[in-house]
């Protein structure tokens, strides 16, 4: 609304030659770079036991975190802090949004695996923040998978080792495929798949 004046240090940010991208999950605002792990889940509500006339954001944080909790659970305490997963009560490595709709939710998690400090510092203090923050600033705030023994390629082997215990299949498929995927859901929604902002 305010072209991310709010958000981000517009200024810093043109310089850097940085653009905003509205998710239409919502959720905070994410610096997105190479050390930037997303995993998105869309599942139907009944097969992780929620109702699916009635389910809520905090629903699928829960569900998420009960898989989550199995993934990270070698380095620190795994939590969920409001809507953030966090280490050892305080400390942030993900952020989530959701979309919920007809008995299914659609739930982005982006995890920090490392980050640029110059790039964090492009971010302001959020209007709004989880309480467990208190007013931290970004680097004492958050944790990454990195600085807790995680290699990238664990996480999402671990994820698909949870998610097979779980009773669900998962299936290995290239990224042209679920560039495809995507394209064909949006078409079929009838959105727009990405909301740029140039500053």
């Amino acid at each position: 609304r305010d072209g991310g004046a709010s958000l981000v240090h517009v200024d810093a940010a043109r310089a850097r030659g940085v653009d905003l991208i509205r998710r239409f999950t919502g959720g905070g605002t994410v610096v997105v770079d190479r050390d930037t792990m997303f995993v998105s889940v869309c599942v139907a509500s009944a097969c992780v036991g929620l109702d699916p006339k009635a389910t809520y954001p905090r629903d699928a944080m829960r569900a998420t975190g009960d898989v989550y909790a199995r993934v990270f659970d070698r380095c620190g305490t795994f939590a969920v802090r409001e809507n953030d997963y966090v280490f050892d009560g305080a400390f942030k490595f993900g952020g989530n949004a959701q979309a919920i709709t007809r008995g299914r939710f659609l739930h982005h998690t982006s995890f920090l695996y490392d980050y640029d400090e110059a790039s964090m510092a492009l971010l302001k203090q959020p209007a709004r923040a989880p309480e467990y923050r208190s007013g931290r600033a970004h680097g004492e705030f958050v944790t990454t998978l990195r600085e807790r023994g995680y290699r990238r390629e664990d996480v999402f082997d671990r994820l698909c080792e949870v998610m097979r215990e779980r009773g669900f299949e998962t299936i290995d498929v290239g990224f042209e495929d679920a560039e495809r995927a995507v394209d064909d859901a949006v078409r079929a929604a009838g959105t727009t798949r990405w909301h740029t902002t140039t500053m």
